[in-house]
Order: structure tokens, then sequence, then C-alpha cells
């Protein structure tokens, strides 16, 4: 994982991709999962997401990892909450109630340090990695969470027309990394208005992954 780029990318507020309000699709998506109030949901690569604060208000959970100190530091001071900041091995776990943000590469959170989780909100991770990374990536998270059931949202375009991050992940790809643990819906497959950037057409898909 490049982390050098999404420092520079907070540190410089070159935050483009960061959504003004709660993702669309989780909204109609998410009782999909089939959760209950209480729930915990993890959010990898989260940043400082309003989906956060979405979760929050409809009484779930939420678990989050993300490289950026600052972009968390925003995420506490937005929701309004002063956070509990304690070391845990190499990262550090920003808490409040209902809330445990961990900072640093994702790929030094165990299972031990993230704890039992729900259900998985993927709609910022997957689309952020490189090809080379992303099998790395997905098996980690199978790990770390036990398989919990998914709700993935990823973009899907010509890679040669645009380069990413965000990047293009195509369907059977997705199968590739997930087809073998769980059982895989695409519940929607739509154009993204104005194309990627305004620069190539694409379309946003939204994965359900439940356990096979």
């Amino acid at each position: 994982m490049d982390t050098r780029f999404w420092h520079q990318k907070w540190e410089n507020n070159e935050i483009a991709f960061h959504a003004s309000e709660a993702n669309p699709l989780l909204v109609k998506y998410f009782n999909a999962l089939s959760l209950v109030q209480g729930s915990r949901v993890f959010l990898p690569l989260c940043g400082k997401t309003l989906d956060i604060a979405w979760l929050l208000s409809k009484g779930y959970r939420v678990a989050g990892a993300e490289l950026s100190k600052i972009a968390i530091e925003q995420l506490f001071a937005e929701l309004g909450v002063e956070p509990k900041i304690t070391g845990v091995g190499k990262l550090t776990r920003y808490s409040t109630k209902h809330i445990d943000v961990f900072v640093g590469d994702l790929f030094d959170l165990s299972r031990q340090m993230l704890g039992p989780v729900d259900a998985i909100y993927d709609r910022a991770a997957l689309v952020a990695l490189p090809e080379k990374t992303r099998n790395r990536y997905t098996a980690h998270l199978t790990e770390i969470t036990d398989k919990a059931p998914q709700l993935l949202i990823c973009y899907e375009y010509d890679q040669d027309l645009q380069e990413g991050p965000p990047f293009s992940i195509s369907n059977e790809e997705v199968n590739q990394h997930y087809g073998e643990g769980y059982d895989l819906t695409l519940m929607a497959s739509t154009n993204v208005p104005g194309g990627l950037k305004g620069k190539c057409a694409a379309k946003e898909n939204v994965w359900l992954l439940k356990n096979a």
C-alpha cells in the first residue's frame, strides 16, 4: 500500500474523494445485511466518511481502520466527541462510545485487536488499492473479521482510460477474491453520472457477500 500517497492527500487537503453526505447506496442497500441494532460494522480505510455518522444514527456500532491521523482527528471533531487515544501494537486506537478507529497500516491490524464484528462495509478500501495489493487485502480482511458478511461498493470502467484510484474492479475480480468463501449477489449496477471524474464512463456496483 502506497502510504506516502495517502498521507500527502490528507496533508494537502486533496480529498475530493470525501463525500459531503452519507453514500446513497449505503442508505438504500444496507438493510440487505439483515443486522440488528447494536451490531458492530467494520469500515476499512474509512477516512472521515459521513457514512460513520449515518451508521451511528441508526443504532449501529462502528469500527474503522484508517492510515491518516489527520482524517480521524477531523472525523471525531466533526462528530463532536473527544476520543480516548491508546496504543495497540503498531496502531493507535481512537475510541468513544460505540466507535473504535485504528490509525495506521491496515495490515498491522489483527483479529484480536479489532475484536468481533458483525459485518463489513467496504466503499473505499478495495477500490483504493492497486492490483498487486488487492489479493493480500481481501485475504487479510476475511481473516481479521472472521469472514463477516459484507456490503461492497466498487467501480467498474476501462482502466486504460483513467488511472486509479479509485481503481476498476470487475465482476470477475470480485468473484476471484470472494467467490470461494461467500455467496455473492450483485445488488445493483448503476452508471456514474457524468462518468468517473468526468473522464470516462463507469458503473458503480453494489455487492452483497454472505457466508456460503
